[in-house]
């Protein structure tokens, strides 16, 4: 049974360690992730853009198949099924259609806007017991087209939004969705103290975990960091496992171009990277 993200994250702040949150793209990344939490005993945020939600045919497939999948695999674990960097109406069709975590980022916004919005988004949540996250401060990279450069957000714009009653916030300090450029300037810990020292127990999210050194992230967590997202490196593991299936002939021996001997190599690939990941953030066994 899905749960929100709440008490998981409250836990995960309280006991100074971090839940990832693994965006899926389809069956196989699911299957991954899912396994890969119940292996590890550690609870898991399953992360889904509008992007990826078009592409897998809208909110009630994936919830219809995510609830299938964990009861036919016996998953156990607390798992979260969240929209990411959802818009307003995105978000009320995730929340219809069975989603137990909801995003809205209103980062974009001018903050009185984003107050305005993420207010009414805290009311509707609560009523049906979701978990919400909020954004302060555009995240860098590129999520579905849109572009950010990697925004330091104002320590009193994120108290101001984390005292509407969200339950987890996202603020920028630096960090960029996609691959690192090499003249990236780190991680602004500066930034992320001063934020922590405003919202106290609020749960901090940290986007775009694919490539900060694990040190920044340890030293993230230490400053209250409760959840960390990761997409990229899983495509990227996915994509060099079944890079090196199709380069090393299999695909042309016996039945190997069956697509679940094909999708095999990216499968198990994603589950080691999601592994990796638990064990970084430190929620292994803490289901």
């Amino acid at each position: 049974m899905l749960v929100s993200a709440k008490e998981m994250l409250n836990k995960a702040k309280a006991g100074k360690y971090a839940v990832g949150q693994f965006n899926i793209n389809n069956l196989e990344w699911t299957k991954a992730v899912l396994l890969t939490a119940q292996e590890n005993n550690s609870p898991v945020i399953l992360g889904v853009s509008e992007g990826a939600a078009k592409y897998m045919c809208g909110y009630k497939t994936i919830v219809g198949m995510v609830n299938g999948i964990m009861e036919e695999l016996k998953i156990t674990v607390p798992v979260a099924l969240h929209l990411d960097h959802g818009s307003y109406e995105g978000a009320l069709k995730a929340m219809e259609a069975g989603f137990s975590s909801i995003m809205f980022d209103g980062s974009h916004y001018p903050i009185d806007e984003n107050i305005a919005k993420t207010t009414e988004m805290v009311k509707l949540t609560s009523e049906k017991g979701l978990s919400l996250e909020a954004e302060v401060g555009s995240i860098g990279g590129e999520e579905d087209g849109v572009v950010g450069a990697g925004e330091i957000a104002d320590a009193n714009e994120c108290k101001a939004i984390a005292d509407l009653g969200v339950t987890m916030l996202a603020a920028g300090i630096g960090n960029i969705h996609g691959k690192y450029p090499a003249n990236w300037k780190g991680l602004s810990f500066e930034a992320l103290e001063a934020i922590s020292n405003l919202t106290g127990d609020m749960p901090l999210v940290l986007h775009g975990g694919t490539g900060i050194p694990e040190d920044m992230i340890q030293r993230a967590i230490s400053l209250g960091v409760s959840k960390i997202n990761v997409n990229t490196e899983c495509q990227l593991a996915f994509a060099e496992g079944t890079r090196k299936y199709i380069e090393a002939g299999k695909d042309l021996e016996g039945k190997g171009f069956d697509p679940r001997k094909l999708l095999a190599p990216g499968f198990e690939a994603i589950k080691a990277t999601v592994k990796e990941k638990m064990e970084l953030f430190g929620s292994v066994n803490k289901a």
